[in-house]
């Protein structure tokens, strides 16, 4: 019992660090929700959870319950409760049945089963150089890969940004999103808002980017460094 009683102090002095750590780079309180090694069930590949997943959304989308597109349908409750939850592969009658009913073609049903995922591989010094506000004064920018519409709903820009001797100072940058910047050489004094940072390699800047943000005074030059924006699709021009 002792023992045990050890354990917890250690666990709980250990949470406290942690904590504290937390504190002094500003995120106290910060709560992640997203669990970056969790899989997706096996059911959720199956064609006939696909499928379920597709009637009860049209269903709801319809504004019926089940007893009314079991009217519609002439099925049973029972068989569309077992549809709509994946445990029955449905027959291509039955399929036409709840197409007629939902107003939907048969192919409806399948569109979240096995839907392409897009990615986007760069080799070393291909990334494609882009034309942004900073150019002008001199930053070069790399775009280093682009995913259109996909399923997480936001878009995000990474570049990798050059600074030389040739670039001016641009600390008026301001734009929707989020942005994350990490230093790999060289550095500057970057401002976001009425904040400065001084950025060595290593260091990482995430904000707001809707502030007035940018690099406002070079240190040690050239300074090169990985720029992610990040921002809801079907945004206009930032």
């Amino acid at each position: 019992m002792p023992a045990k009683k050890h354990a917890r102090n250690e666990n709980a002095g250990t949470e406290a660090a942690v904590e504290a750590k937390r504190g002094e780079t500003g995120l106290t309180g910060t709560a992640l929700h997203q669990d970056s090694h969790a899989v997706k069930p096996v059911t959720e590949k199956r064609l006939e959870s696909a499928i379920g997943r597709e009637v009860r959304n049209l269903r709801r989308q319809h504004g019926l319950t089940i007893g009314d597109l079991a009217s519609a349908t002439g099925m049973s409750l029972g068989m569309l409760s077992k549809i709509e939850r994946g445990n029955i592969s449905p027959s291509l009658a039955t399929l036409q049945a709840l197409s007629q009913a939902l107003g939907v073609p048969i192919t409806g049903f399948f569109k979240g089963f096995e839907q392409q995922r897009s990615a986007v591989f760069v080799k070393a010094g291909e990334g494609v150089e882009m034309e942004r506000r900073g150019t002008s004064a001199g930053h070069q920018y790399n775009l280093l890969g682009h995913i259109g519409n996909n399923s997480s709903g936001v878009t995000v820009e990474p570049y990798l940004i050059t600074l030389s001797k040739e670039s001016d100072v641009f600390p008026t940058f301001q734009h929707d999103g989020l942005e994350f910047l990490y230093m790999l050489e060289g550095e500057f004094i970057y401002r976001h808002a009425e904040t400065r940072v001084h950025m060595q390699p290593g260091d990482s800047f995430f904000f707001d980017a809707d502030a007035p943000h940018g690099p406002e005074d070079f240190v040690k030059l050239p300074c090169i460094y990985l720029s992610f924006i990040c921002y809801p699709q079907d945004r206009g021009e930032r």
